[in-house]
């Protein structure tokens, strides 16, 4: 027999409200986690955090307004927005939203939607130089504006997949580091969601209803190969539950020694015999051509 709905209904809404209790703490805790872990923010740090108007964006903000009010240090944290001038780009909203919540914010204003569809042809993706554009924007306000960290919401899995991407199309070992100097030297990344899955994320953000701006306001097509590595993860995570997970600790678990980064280990030094000459490998191959012919 079937509770009566007087009694269901406060039953279910306790059961959600308990639920949303856990995934709070358990972000809270991977955030903190990772902030601790890369020494992402320190004393007087004043805190560049990046909001596009996504899920993850305002997860991040979220996380760290609440780590902050408890944080053993002072930093600040200042919301900043580049509104790119797409059509149809609800421009009252992140400012509405951040004037709501008490956040100090900033919205840069740049039109770099019209350079990227003046540029780039008809059909292609334009997200690689929209990126380039959008992070030169946020550099530059950052340096003029004394920050001293710049936070991005890009998550577990992202950096999953990007690790995936450059093995996959690119040939290297690499990923997203939860944390990074900027090529030029003059600004500090951090990834506060590094730790955090995205389907957590997803559901957090539901939960606290994010006015939530989509991403393809630009009618730019998605990255197929991206899309690709996202499937093939999701499949891996279904078959195998907690392989993410695995991959991603592999990740801080480097054996350079088993690798065959000759920069990163010094194989030839391995083993050599003191006094031992060295082999001229070109003199060797070119002594060698022919040989498939005899």
């Amino acid at each position: 027999m079937s509770a009566p709905p007087e009694v269901a209904q406060p039953d279910i809404a306790r059961k959600l409200a308990y639920e949303a209790g856990k995934l709070a703490k358990r972000l809270r805790h991977q955030v903190g986690q990772a902030i601790a872990d890369f020494n992402m923010i320190e004393d007087g740090d004043k805190v560049m955090v990046c909001l596009s108007g996504g899920k993850d964006s305002y997860t991040m903000l979220d996380i760290l307004l609440s780590l902050q009010a408890k944080a053993p240090v002072r930093f600040q944290l200042i919301a900043v927005n580049l509104d790119q001038k797409q059509p149809g780009f609800p421009e009252y909203l992140l400012p509405q939203y951040l004037t709501e919540r008490g956040v100090p914010f900033h919205i840069i204003e740049q039109d770099t939607y019209s350079t990227v569809t003046r540029v780039i042809p008809e059909g292609k993706t334009m997200c690689s130089l929209c990126s380039r554009l959008r992070r030169g924007a946020l550099y530059h306000w950052a340096a003029a504006n004394g920050i001293t960290k710049i936070a991005l919401g890009h998550h577990r899995d992202d950096i999953l997949g990007t690790f995936f991407l450059n093995m996959f199309y690119q040939g290297s070992l690499k990923a997203m580091p939860p944390k990074l100097r900027s090529d030029d030297g003059r600004h500090v990344v951090i990834r506060p969601l590094a730790y955090c899955k995205e389907s957590d994320i997803a559901d957090y953000a539901a939960h606290r209803q994010f006015p939530i701006i989509p991403c393809n306001l630009c009618g730019s097509q998605e990255n197929l190969q991206r899309k690709a590595v996202s499937r093939m993860l999701h499949e891996w995570e279904r078959q195998h539950p907690g392989r993410s997970e695995t991959i991603f600790r592999a990740l801080g678990n480097v054996a350079p020694s088993q690798l065959a980064d000759r920069q990163l280990f010094d194989f030839a030094a391995l083993g050599a015999r003191e006094g031992a000459q060295r082999v001229d490998v070109h003199g060797w191959l070119a002594g060698t051509e022919g040989d498939s012919n005899r």
